[in-house]
């Protein structure tokens, strides 16, 4: 692979697999457009040169804002091959981070996807010293510059004046600045050079299980490194991309696209397990019982172990009963899907193995560009409830606070005006300080149990990793969202948004009338349901662990209502904060009860 620059991916593509489909986008209410790899690496000239007319050069910033479609592709290649550095946001984020990025980054020039993003960053420049004219929409919006008329812009350029400004762009330059929203604080603008998300494409590139005749379906958002990343080793593996219209779409479009891989994160599988399961309990009769006979010899499926004889039959047989139909409703032609930014419930990876859907959970920061280990392809190179090997030219060395260093070509040059920061995270050694707890298993798997900085103390001065004890709680499906509490408390507490749709369910059957979701967490027999449900989940916990008190909130925590990441990481501290009365109360009733039992 002798990528060594970003945009390099499209003459090797060119010269190695060109492709009549190297990126297909669906235009609204549409069918898939492809653009070939010609017509890519054509186009991304064309942004090459309109950049330049407009006074652009090496060493700007330009934002690109937008859900996943070929334009973002295109705005990205276009940017690196005059040296110039992309910054890449999630469309949810607010007015107030826009504009704060907007200004440390020095941002420039703006690409946009729409209407809605396109007022929200006007909004955001108001004040700024961004020209209107730098700002372009992918989709035609009244009042704004096409994307299509910096196209033009181009074509009154030469194609061979971008040569001398490719040649000058080196490995090591900064190739994007991707602002990492975190559960705390302002976000921190992470550099990454050319060589850095490269180097782990070629580190990884053994584990890829596909190839030149393969389609991949993409829907995680691409200012994600994680989805960049992977988009950059698809296209030097000859696999063409195909865009998901949005996430509401996923299920057609997988059936249309036929893909042989996506990638995702937990919950977007969790979702996918939960909907599966549901129309399980829809089943009657035989059809119902064969549904979770196939179910239940799933979820005591084990990469690592050979079940024997008897089990393998008769998971060949579910195989064809049962499993064949998940593998239509996922395009039929699925072979693996690949899971990061988050922790995956193990039973998940368990299932979709058994349904011959290889899951590879991985494990990164955007800091590393991102990938350190990964489960492979192969039973023996993927081990359930771990991350991974690592991969290849990757040092990791456990630290004796059990901290996850790692060092490779991969660690990022450091954060965007903020030397301390960068300090603090990269040792002098060149170390990375992962913020992750950790461990090796069979002297191969890297497995986490923890984030560092979550780890709380309680009053009696125990440990707590409050990672561990969610995720467990989470398999249970009528649990959506749980958070942990506890710190300088006496013993750990937990705030619980259930899975309503599950519950209305329950409710039903249970003779609980039907009600809003507020009335229900209220609902006596629906407390006692969610505290009998601890109780069965805190056996796995040592005496100190256990969750001695729960409630129930009636919303969930979303991106919008500041109490998620866009990657879907809770925000600690925010929903600490919104909740505060509530968690007051539980640690007050659990003082108030021995003296009330006492009384009694």
């Amino acid at each position: 692979m002798d990528a060594r620059r970003s945009f390099d991916i499209l003459a090797h593509q060119l010269e190695k697999f060109p492709k009549p489909d190297a990126l297909a986008g669906k235009p609204h209410g549409g069918t898939y457009a492809p653009l070939s790899s010609q017509q890519v690496q054509d186009q991304a000239n064309l942004v090459s040169l309109g950049l330049l007319k407009l006074g652009l050069q090496r060493g700007d910033k330009v934002a690109i804002i937008s859900l996943n479609r070929p334009e973002w592709l295109l705005a990205d290649f276009g940017i690196a091959q005059i040296g110039a550095t992309s910054v890449p946001m999630y469309p949810s984020i607010t007015v107030e981070d826009y504009k704060y990025i907007f200004t440390d980054a020095g941002v420039r020039a703006v690409f946009v996807s729409d209407k809605h993003l396109f007022d929200k960053v006007k909004e955001a420049t108001a004040d700024l010293d961004i020209p209107a004219e730098n700002i372009f929409t992918f989709d035609k919006v009244a009042g704004a510059r096409p994307f299509s008329e910096l196209l033009a812009l181009g074509q009154a350029g030469n194609p061979a004046d971008l040569e001398p400004l490719k040649a000058a762009v080196q490995p090591d330059d900064l190739l994007t600045l991707i602002y990492t929203s975190g559960t705390t604080g302002q976000p921190k603008g992470v550099m990454l050079s050319h060589d850095n998300i490269l180097s782990n494409c070629r580190n990884s590139s053994t584990a890829v299980p596909v190839g030149k005749d393969d389609k991949a379906l993409s829907f995680l958002p691409l200012c994600h490194i994680f989805e960049r990343m992977v988009t950059y080793l698809y296209m030097l593996h000859g696999v063409s991309i195909y865009y998901a219209e949005s996430m509401e779409t996923i299920a057609d479009n997988l059936r249309e696209v036929q893909p042989s891989i996506f990638t995702t994160v937990p919950r977007l599988l969790e979702k996918v397990y939960d909907r599966i399961v549901a129309r399980g309990h829809e089943q009657t009769g035989i059809k119902h019982k064969l549904f979770f006979w196939a179910l239940d010899l799933g979820l005591k499926y084990d990469t690592q172990k050979d079940q024997g004889f008897f089990y393998n039959t008769e998971l060949a047989l579910a195989n064809k009963l049962i499993f064949n139909k998940w593998r239509e409703a996922l395009g039929g032609k699925l072979r693996c899907i690949v899971s990061g930014g988050g922790a995956l419930q193990p039973r998940l990876a368990r299932v979709f193995w058994a349904a011959g859907i290889r899951v590879m959970e991985g494990y990164g920061l955007t800091e590393t560009s991102p990938v350190i280990a990964v489960n492979g392809y192969e039973k023996q190179d993927n081990m359930i409830g771990a991350v991974g090997p690592l991969i290849e030219n990757m040092e990791v060395k456990i630290a004796p606070d059990g901290e996850i260093l790692t060092r490779s070509s991969s660690v990022m040059k450091g954060y965007y005006n903020r030397p301390d920061l960068t300090a603090e995270a990269i040792d002098q050694d060149g170390w990375f300080h992962t913020g992750d707890i950790g461990e090796f298993v069979n002297g191969k798997f890297l497995k986490i149990t923890d984030r560092k900085k979550e780890m709380f103390k309680t009053s009696g001065g125990k440990y707590i990793a409050p990672q561990v004890i969610e995720n467990k709680m989470k398999e249970d499906p009528l649990i959506e969202q749980l958070m942990v509490v506890g710190a300088d408390r006496k013993f750990p507490a937990a705030l619980i948004v259930p899975a309503f749709d599950e519950l209305k369910k329950w409710a039903s059957q249970n003779g609980v009338a039907a009600k809003s979701n507020a009335e229900l967490v209220k609902d006596e027999k629906v407390v006692k349901l969610y505290h009998d449900l601890v109780k069965k989940y805190n056996q796995g916990f040592a005496q100190w662990e256990q969750v001695k008190k729960e409630a129930l909130l009636p919303e969930h925590w979303t991106v919008e209502s500041g109490e998620m990441t866009p990657t879907m990481k809770v925000k600690r501290k925010v929903i600490t904060e919104n909740n505060q009365q509530l968690i007051d109360e539980l640690y007050e009733r659990a003082e108030r009860e021995p003296h009330e039992r006492q009384a009694h």
